[in-house]
């Protein structure tokens, strides 16, 4: 929901100007704009770049390591805003936004994958957060399609999902149904924009951005490569399953159309996209340990995005000079964290503690 208090309204045209056509900016843009606030957006790619290749999962519990508790309490706050967030969205703008809620399941293939599981089980307690642990036989009676090497499961209700893609367009009418402007062009610095206030939310892009006013941020990108597949039959997969296959993370996000997406890479190779053989390869091979039908279903795209990361993982969200607000970092969270992002902004734009 928008940040609460008497908005400052402006007859300024150039109150906000939000660097960054993603998940982030847009949302930003929106709860701005809903504030009284005139706001253009500016992104060279109105792909939104990370955001057109993410999976969408809205998975505080099964995306946070177990060392990440800090993360994984502001990934729930922002879970607990997204019913509300998409229901809003979805009205706002007239279009769906692919919004699921059957759940997460996560799983075992060893007695290593199974202790994890089992430590992520008691974390998840101690937060007072709903987790049912599934034998082997258990967990393929929820999904069939799972290898029988299937150990044992942890099905999350509580970890949700969303299509980026549709969520992105859904954002940019809203936004501008609220009043914002939206412009298609290449920002190579900070130091001659003249709004009121600029918020940099640029994803992997802010540090280069953020040194033309003399400011370094600790972000970098982080190359994800993602396959999307079509189950033609829709029967493939009923929620979303993540398990570790040779030491890697893996996941599978079933759309409502018979769309799979499956990722990702974790690959430190600065700005490069490249979509390799290599990593196609290894995620269809980790993925078939996981559910060996997935070789069946049809080859739709590959595609990679460059995450926005941190040293701790966690947001860079702040007032970085008197003229600049920071909302980057969100790494493997940023269409989670996006409406708690956008809630803390616009608190910050507006002079009031959210």
């Amino acid at each position: 929901m928008p940040a609460k208090g008497a908005p400052r309204v402006s007859n300024d045209p150039s109150d906000v100007l939000v660097v960054g056509g993603g998940v982030i900016g847009l949302s930003i843009a929106w709860r701005a704009a809903q504030q009284g606030l005139s706001v253009t957006v500016v992104d060279a790619s109105m792909a939104g770049r990370a955001s057109h290749a993410a999976a969408g999962m809205l998975a505080p519990i099964t995306e946070t390591k177990p060392t990440e508790e800090a993360l994984l309490r502001l990934g729930l706050e922002g879970q607990r805003l997204w019913p509300d967030f998409a229901a809003e969205l979805t009205a706002a703008s007239g279009m769906e936004i692919g919004y699921r809620t059957q759940g997460t399941l996560a799983v075992a293939l060893d007695n290593d994958d199974k202790a994890d599981l089992d430590r992520l089980a008691k974390i998840l307690a101690g937060f007072g957060i709903d987790a049912d642990a599934l034998t082997s036989r258990e967990t393929r009676q929820l999904e069939p399609m799972l290898s029988p090497d299937v150990r044992s499961g942890l099905l999350v209700p509580s970890d949700h999902s969303v299509e980026p893609r549709l969520l992105t367009e859904a954002l940019r009418v809203a936004a501008q149904r609220a009043g914002a402007t939206i412009e298609q062009r290449e920002l190579t610095s900070l130091a001659a924009t003249k709004p009121s206030t600029t918020v940099l939310a640029a994803g992997c892009w802010s540090r280069a951005l953020a040194r033309t006013v003399g400011i370094d941020l600790d972000v970098r990108p982080v190359k994800g490569q993602v396959l999307r597949l079509h189950d033609a039959g829709g029967r493939f997969l009923t929620r979303t399953v993540r398990g570790v296959v040779n030491g890697s993370s893996i996941y599978l996000v079933p759309r409502g159309d018979g769309e799979v997406v499956l990722g990702a890479t974790q690959e430190e190779l600065g700005h490069d996209t490249t979509v390799t053989a290599g990593g196609v390869w290894e995620l269809l091979r980790d993925a078939r340990a996981l559910l060996p039908g997935v070789t069946e279903l049809t080859f739709v795209e590959a595609i990679s995005g460059l995450r926005p990361m941190t040293r701790d993982n966690t947001p860079i969200i702040k007032r970085a000079a008197e003229d600049l607000i920071v909302a980057t970092g969100h790494g493997r969270n940023g269409v989670l964290l996006a409406p708690l992002t956008a809630e803390r902004v616009v608190a910050e734009l507006i002079g009031v503690t959210a």
